[in-house]
């Protein structure tokens, strides 16, 4: 199929630039969001390189050590940059070490919703009648609970664990996807190309693989996006009410647990960890608002 491009793409492709190009062109001119991408390219290289990077095993204790400031204050040593905790764990490599739950926690949960949606979304937008019926009522059913209750209830009932915990937002965070799929298919269903591909004998399932799914990509990329950060916040809450992954994995949320008892007297045990959480939430938001607007066709007017 041979789709049209918008009005307002026509200086894009006088130029002679692909779809593509002009959409990555777009994106590189918004420098928020390249500085959004650095960020997230940068986590993610500490996440990969952890124990190369890191100066020491996140969970070596050493009492003597405890508690000790961070290198520019008074008492602080660069032997451990940015200080240690109530056990004398060195907390950048603490730091370092929650990049790897928190992003993958992220992206499986992102991944898994994505699925899930995904299907419930193209059943239901392009059969319609009973299946979309049913398939939307078990969505408003689970929209009827607080996301992070629901979470609670199946992680208390499941136990904790990290696959677990990627379970859990993933089909907590299924609906969101579903209902945008749903609507772009539904406007889709319509179209002379599907009707066409109908008439040719194309069975159903042909038709939502090659010829709706491609079609709603973009958005569901955009809601991938900003479900990583939302995934990437309910990982901590959960790890921060201790049902989350087990202690001895080293997340930001059980960091943040520790240190909320020293924050008066020692404010890096939990500031650092929760500056980490929220720039790369706030790195993964700005990407997916850019991606958004890379989508929108309205945007290669700017």
């Amino acid at each position: 199929m041979t789709v049209t491009s918008p009005p307002a793409a026509a200086p894009a492709a006088a130029a002679g630039l692909s779809p593509r190009a002009a959409a990555l062109r777009t994106l590189l001119r918004n420098r928020l969001a390249v500085a959004a991408l650095a960020v997230l390219a940068i986590m993610l290289l500490l996440a990969v390189l952890a124990p190369l990077i890191a100066p020491y095993d996140p969970n070596s204790q050493d009492l003597l050590l405890r508690l000790r400031p961070p290198v520019w204050q008074s008492g602080g040593s660069g032997a451990h940059p940015l200080g240690t905790d109530q056990l004398g764990r060195d907390m950048l490599s603490r730091v370092i070490y929650g990049t790897r739950v928190s992003l993958l926690v992220g992206a499986g949960a992102a991944l898994l919703a994505g699925v899930i949606g995904t299907a419930v979304g193209l059943t239901s937008g392009y059969f319609g009648g009973l299946p979309d019926r049913i398939l939307m009522r078990l969505a408003d059913v689970q929209l009827a609970f607080p996301a992070i209750l629901l979470a609670l209830a199946i992680v208390g009932f499941l136990g904790s664990g990290l696959w677990y915990v990627i379970l859990v937002l993933g089909i907590t965070g299924w609906v969101s996807y579903a209902r945008v799929v749903r609507s772009e298919v539904m406007s889709l269903r319509s179209r002379d190309f599907i009707t066409e591909a109908r008439a040719i004998g194309v069975t159903d399932r042909a038709i939502m693989r090659r010829h709706l799914l491609p079609n709603v990509m973009a958005p569901l990329a955009t809601i991938a996006t900003l479900h990583v950060a939302a995934a990437i916040v309910a990982e901590a809450s959960l790890s921060y009410l201790g049902l989350g992954v087990p202690r001895e994995t080293v997340t930001w949320g059980s960091m943040l647990a520790d240190g909320q008892l020293y924050l008066g007297t020692s404010w890096w045990v939990a500031v650092f960890p929760g500056l980490a959480l929220m720039i790369t939430s706030l790195a993964v938001n700005i990407t997916g608002d850019a991606l958004r607007d890379v989508a929108d066709p309205k945007a290669y007017r700017r």
